[in-house]
């Protein structure tokens, strides 16, 4: 059941964002910018890298003016993953070096679940920059972007780097 919802939420980013849907799945035409609710979706957490671990803890937060019954947040790496990732319930992988998971329920002026992720790099690297944003946002507007778009420089210190 779970692997459904994900797969639905995943197909809507695709389509919200103008990327191709995978050969069988059935599109849903997205709703028009400013038909839907407003919500301003933020993220906050922290990134560290050691010895080719990523770890990432973000918790997603809804400043309204509306609740949403979900979102996805993305994660993208300049770096390549691992073959292999346990991923945390409610996560997938997207791409080479892209994961995303799903908020839970972002109520008004309130948080949806904390998101913890342990990925493993293909290759250790010195550094990695990690960016993270919404790629679907349960079909509502979000006028600010300036606290959902994040870029962290992680090196592999195992230092954690805020966001």
């Amino acid at each position: 059941m779970r692997r459904i919802a994900v797969r639905s939420v995943v197909l809507a980013g695709l389509l919200a964002f103008g990327g191709a849907v995978p050969a069988g799945a059935t599109p849903v035409a997205a709703p028009p910018v400013g038909a839907g609710p407003e919500a301003d979706v933020a993220y906050h957490g922290r990134v560290s890298l050691a010895r080719g671990q990523l770890r990432i803890w973000l918790v997603p937060q809804n400043e309204g003016p509306s609740a949403l019954p979900n979102a996805t947040v993305r994660v993208r790496l300049s770096a390549d993953l691992a073959d292999r990732q346990e991923l945390s319930e409610g996560c997938a992988r997207v791409g080479p070096r892209e994961v995303v998971c799903e908020t839970g329920p972002l109520p008004l002026r309130g948080r949806g679940r904390h998101i913890g992720l342990v990925l493993e790099l293909r290759e250790r690297t010195a550094e990695v920059v990690v960016r993270v944003d919404t790629w679907w946002n349960g079909g509502a507007t979000d006028r600010n972007h300036a606290n959902n778009e994040h870029v962290v420089l992680a090196l592999d210190t195992g230092d954690a780097y805020a966001f």
